[in-house]
């Protein structure tokens, strides 16, 4: 069995477990997290729906990321990706929003956020928001399945007893 697949699976019982419904706002990995989740058979009992946010404009226009978080930040950061997974909750008034937002290569990197830095938020129902900064090695496909799998994992990890 894919392994990511496995781990949406698990990721979906929990939620199910839970009786939460999940979300995501996505950049660097343009929907791939939610096409993992949605990959799962029944997945529409926890699965609410998904955004790839992958320009600044639509951050603003779609999960209400303010103009100014992007200028003072730009977009691979944590106040930025924490303001996706808020917004990306609020609109689609789920139990968590998972949001990712970053530099994926194989150009874009700078001397501050190298190829491979990753900024990753969960928002939950009861306004608690989690955030982390990964840097991960590999060409661009690695870097965005480990971004997946990172994203599943932290939201499986915290949901589970």
């Amino acid at each position: 069995m894919d392994p990511l697949f496995s781990l949406a699976k698990r990721l979906g019982d929990a939620l199910l477990d839970t009786e939460l419904t999940v979300t995501t706002a996505e950049s660097c990995t343009g929907g791939g997290i939610a096409y993992c989740l949605t990959d799962v058979p029944g997945s529409s009992q926890w699965f609410q729906q998904a955004w790839v946010t992958y320009s600044n404009t639509a951050k603003q226009a779609l999960v209400h990321v303010p103009t100014d978080l992007l200028a003072q930040y730009g977009a691979v950061s944590e106040p930025v990706v924490s303001a996706m997974a808020e917004g990306a909750l609020a609109e689609a008034n789920a139990g968590l929003a998972i949001a990712v937002s970053g530099v994926a290569g194989p150009s874009g990197g700078s001397d501050d956020k190298p190829i491979g830095t990753v900024w990753f938020a969960w928002a939950w129902h009861n306004g608690e928001t989690d955030s982390e900064v990964c840097h991960f090695d590999g060409d661009r496909r690695a870097v965005r399945e480990q971004t997946i799998e990172h994203a599943l994992s932290f939201a499986l990890q915290r949901l589970s007893p």
